[in-house]
């Protein structure tokens, strides 16, 4: 697909007019949206898209209420896919999108992302993320 956004770290807005709502993820990728650079994602200016799939990487600094404050902001302003990977458990937990609500991925060893199509192996010492023609990305999750 040609026109992607991703970007890492960057604050998103979906709501005009009302810069309190906001989020930050890890990565977002951005479906239907042209690669570029952008200050923050603001959704009234990408034709209303959401980022439909959202990761983030867990430090030591995460608190359950604040990941919980994150799924239901995930949740409720359209993501499709959330992904939250803990580097230092090597643990990897997932929501996939059914009607209004993101619901648990049971089984997250051997996933493909619907929206991706790229599929996540659980190792003894990391993530390996795999391409939708099965090579490995060049690089593993710490």
């Amino acid at each position: 697909m040609a026109d992607v956004f991703i970007a890492g770290d960057l604050l998103w807005y979906p709501v005009e007019g009302n810069n309190k709502i906001r989020q930050a993820p890890d990565v977002i990728v951005a479906l239907g949206r042209p690669k570029g650079k952008r200050g923050s994602y603001k959704q009234w200016l990408e034709e209303n898209i959401a980022p439909q799939v959202v990761f983030e990487i867990l430090s030591p600094g995460n608190r359950h209420l604040e990941m919980f404050k994150k799924l239901l902001f995930y949740q409720r302003y359209g993501v499709q896919e959330y992904y939250i990977y803990d580097p230092d458990r090597i643990e990897l937990t997932g929501f996939v999108r059914s009607g209004e609500w993101l619901e648990p991925i049971e089984e997250l060893n051997g996933w493909v992302s619907p929206l991706l199509g790229i599929r996540f192996e659980l190792t003894e010492n990391n993530l390996e993320i795999y391409r939708s023609d099965g090579r490995k990305f060049p690089f593993a999750v710490p």
